[in-house]
């Protein structure tokens, strides 16, 4: 009897030790396994509460470890200007973010979340980051490998925060400089938004040489999901109205909005945003044609789509009026993921019972999920879940800072120079008895940087980031003999009575993003046209424009000798003090035409009516003198 009741419990124990063993090994946490492999094997086990917790994304502010756990929350993200706490370290954001990371690893399968973020010129809303030039003022460079650059170095910047996910690049086409997204357009022409696309493999490496169209890559722990947006037609509404109809053919959405997504694509983008907007009336968040049977069918886009915050919500008029039909239009059109972003109950509940009733179908559901698991799969994320710091001394790192002063100084776009070619202004002297600096633009690093900076509409003042102003780079550049003498808003006594030998005049438009940048007259913030009529009527002067677009500037130009579309520079502002003093020549081009009057608007090249102050394309050369 004793000898049997020993040889049972040896055998109980060698059936619990292979069934411990069986269950530690888990198919989908095995790297060596095909991709194809572990996602089958993951979805085979998950519920339909845990695929739907995939499809979720909530912002920070709902976010705990306990709602990550109890949610199975797929990903987190920060809106513009949501942070762990103002001025936070690298330190502090890599914390919050493994905090969530360690609610979702502590689910039954452990699947971790990803967290986004708008770094769409650096890592902009993170305190001591490079700021780089915004897009508008990269397209001005035409140069995709610098682009690219940008890209690595924003990655580095991102993840020295722990996060995984940028919502860049904006891949818009903007074709009126009225929308107030327009700087975030690379330009009007789809060839060189088509270009600039490289800063996709920038941000997540570049596609290995063998792999499917389509099929999204990221390489590892110092690459991030890239995500090209905002799916489609987003820079061609009427009026430029901010998330308004786009009104166009098929032939000419194909044409002009769609080509960079066919470039995203192909570079294996892993995320597409659907844009707010419609199309000929058509809710894009809405449109399966485009979402499911074009991007995902026609183009083969493995990666997911997102939605814009709240965007599902937006699909109704007023906004969420019925949202069980906003979550069956957008989930039906192919929408994957839904930057809810803050009622992440209502809208589990909601698809939820929209799939149990069989609204949805459950294929459906597991397309999106597939596409969710691809993404992190492929990027490393189950071997690499939480963030550690290594990579904190990437953020504002010197090296990313020269990368910035140098895409600062390719952007510059010179519109004038001397009233005669024989006679050119610049490149100015360094050494001269006394100079004047002017303008509102000239000594605040918030209007320098534009929107989606700090706070999602931007921010005033010195002493919001770290970075070097227009006077400071003057100051640093000139001849040290040379009295720089600093006057906002001077009036035309003081500029004749001064003997300045001449004077760098730097206004612009204000900060903004989205619908706040919407604008029917595109004029120079004030006192700006004022301080150009005291300054220009008083000595020899240059004048720099900082903003997002072309703005109104005909009835200035005759009386300003030289003039510098600089855009929205970002925080080197070294990279205008380069050109204007002659360490660098000019090289930019216009990547937008510049109207004469809003009027004439929309306007674009190859237009009928096409005549413009400065044509796409436009911008005066020079060489370096570096003997001045």
């Amino acid at each position: 009897m004793t000898k049997v009741s020993i040889f049972l419990v040896g055998l109980m124990l060698l059936h619990c030790w292979v069934a411990t063993n069986e269950a530690k090994y888990l198919k989908y946490k095995d790297p060596k396994q095909p991709l194809n492999v572990r996602i089958k094997d993951l979805m085979d086990r998950m519920t339909l509460e845990e695929k739907i917790g995939q499809m979720t994304q909530i912002e920070r502010k709902v976010a705990s470890a306990e709602i990550m756990k109890n949610y199975y929350i797929g990903s987190v993200l920060s809106g513009g200007g949501s942070v762990p706490k103002p001025q936070a370290s690298a330190e502090d954001w890599i914390n919050m973010v493994n905090d969530f990371q360690k609610g979702s690893l502590s689910t039954r399968l452990g699947i971790p979340m990803i967290y986004g973020i708008d770094a769409v010129h650096g890592n902009n809303n993170v305190y001591n980051a490079t700021i780089f030039p915004h897009n508008v003022g990269l397209g001005a460079t035409r140069d995709p490998r610098l682009v690219r650059r940008i890209g690595a170095a924003t990655a580095l910047e991102v993840r020295a925060t722990g996060i995984q996910y940028a919502f860049a690049p904006c891949i818009a086409v903007c074709r009126d400089p009225r929308w107030g997204r327009c700087y975030e357009s690379y330009s009007e022409d789809h060839k060189v938004v088509q270009a600039m696309t490289e800063i996709i493999p920038g941000l997540q490496g570049e596609i290995p040489t063998n792999s499917p169209k389509g099929v999204p890559f990221v390489a590892g722990k110092r690459k991030v999901i890239a995500c090209a947006k905002h799916y489609v037609g987003d820079g061609g509404t009427t009026n430029g109205i901010n998330e308004n109809n786009t009104v166009i053919s098929r032939h000419g959405l194909l044409n002009i909005h769609m080509p960079a997504y066919y470039n995203a694509v192909i570079k294996g983008v892993s995320t597409v945003m659907v844009s707010y907007s419609s199309w000929n009336g058509e809710k894009m968040h809405a449109n399966h044609n485009l979402i499911t049977d074009f991007l995902k069918n026609t183009l083969h886009f493995r990666g997911f789509v997102i939605s814009d915050w709240e965007g599902i919500d937006r699909i109704t008029t007023p906004p969420h009026a019925n949202y069980t039909y906003s979550i069956y239009v957008a989930i039906t059109a192919g929408i994957d993921m839904v930057m809810v972003p803050l009622n992440y109950t209502e809208f589990i509940n909601g698809l939820t019972s929209l799939v149990k009733v069989n609204a949805i179908p459950m294929s459906r559901i597991n397309d999106a999920v597939r596409r969710i698991l691809r993404v992190k799969f492929i990027m490393g994320l189950f071997e690499n879940p939480l963030a550690d710091h290594s990579l904190v001394h990437e953020l504002g790192r010197k090296k990313h800072r020269k990368l910035a002063r140098e895409a600062v100084r390719k952007s510059l776009v010179l519109l004038k120079n001397g009233e005669n070619p024989n006679q050119p202004l610049l490149p100015l002297p360094k050494r001269a008895s006394k100079i004047l600096v002017a303008g509102s633009h000239a000594d605040n690093l918030g209007y320098q940087c534009g929107g989606w900076t700090i706070e999602w509409q931007g921010v005033i003042g010195n002493n919001v980031t770290i970075g070097t102003t227009i006077l400071s780079a003057i100051k640093n550049t000139v001849h040290k003999d040379t009295e720089v003498v600093y006057k906002e808003n001077p009036d035309l006594d003081f500029v004749k009575s001064n003997n300045f030998s001449y004077a760098i005049m730097v206004v612009g438009e204000k900060p903004y993003a989205e619908t706040n940048g919407d604008s029917l007259n595109l004029t120079i913030s004030a006192p700006g046209p004022e301080t150009m009529e005291n300054v220009c009527g008083g000595v020899k002067c240059v004048t720099v424009i900082i903003s997002g677009r072309p703005v109104v500037i005909q009835p200035y130009v005759d009386k300003i000798e030289a003039l510098v579309a600089a855009w929205l520079p970002g925080t080197e502002g070294n990279g205008v003090t380069d050109v204007l003093f002659g360490d660098y020549g000019f090289k930019g081009k216009l990547p937008r035409t510049w109207f004469k009057t809003v009027d004439q608007l929309p306007m674009n090249v190859g237009d009928s009516h096409y005549d413009p102050l400065f044509p796409f394309g436009f911008g005066l050369e020079t060489k370096p003198h570096k003997a001045n």
